[in-house]
């Protein structure tokens, strides 16, 4: 029996890398998109190549009503939960904090963090041996930028992956025993649409060699990890963060 994930952010970039990757693997998937029908329907025709079973959600994360529709979505097209991806975030153009207004704040903190708290609470209710079921495993997507704070550019955006730092061990702690494993990933320079979003296009080309590796990373590099923590190799880890960043 295939297994089931919800992949959030799921159209493009490191989350329609896993979903992709995930079908591949035997699971069915749940993809969680907000504007870019294009892209979640051209995953959902990959899920199916690789013989699972797409459902397209779409949702804006930023409006809690959204995300308790996509999840009641979920429960209509699915008979159970097994894994989260809980991916999905956004960046704005790059920042002083002087310089910053509360409407960027509010925007970045409502997706970045409250969207992945509520999207993670969600999850555990349908997984949670306390609540009936079976048990799971989620990753969430936090980022490099949370060790590194990304001053004179984003340090709203690593503040937001810091806190999912945060949530993570949090989580871990308060579910590990009823059949949860909760997880974090790190990417650092990834070649994805996120840096055109905020205003820097070039960015991966000018970062990738100060690396230790000496260049940027792939998507699909950062799936394989989201994999590998989903899967039950990592049975014995949770409360973990797994640096995907070329040695950074």
């Amino acid at each position: 029996m295939r297994k089931t994930v919800l992949v959030t952010g799921a159209s493009a970039g490191i989350g329609a890398a896993s979903a992709r990757l995930l079908a591949q693997n035997g699971y069915d998937v749940a993809i969680a998109w907000r504007s870019d029908r294009t892209g979640a329907e051209a995953v959902a025709r990959d899920v199916t190549a690789a013989g699972g079973k797409p459902v397209l959600l779409q949702a804006d994360l930023e409006d809690p009503g959204e995300i308790e529709r996509l999840f009641g979505e979920f429960d209509a097209a699915f008979p159970r939960l097994d894994a989260l991806v809980n991916n999905a975030g956004i960046v704005a153009p790059k920042s002083r904090v002087e310089d910053m207004d509360a409407a960027r704040l509010q925007a970045i903190f409502q997706t970045n963090v409250v969207a992945a708290f509520l999207v993670a609470g969600q999850a555990v209710r349908r997984m949670s041996t306390e609540h009936g079921g079976a048990g799971g495993a989620i990753v969430n997507m936090s980022s490099a930028a949370a060790r590194f704070a990304s001053p004179n550019q984003y340090v709203d955006y690593a503040a937001s992956k810091a806190a999912i730092d945060t949530l993570t061990k949090g989580l871990a702690e308060e579910v590990g025993r009823h059949g949860i494993r909760v997880n974090a990933i790190r990417p650092g320079v990834i070649e994805t649409e996120i840096h055109a979003k905020g205003g820097e296009p070039d960015r991966v080309a000018r970062l990738g060699h100060t690396v230790p590796m000496g260049r940027s990373g792939s998507p699909s590099e950062v799936a394989e990890a989201v994999l590998w923590l989903l899967s039950d190799a990592a049975s014995y880890v949770t409360g973990a963060f797994l640096d995907v960043s070329g040695g950074r």
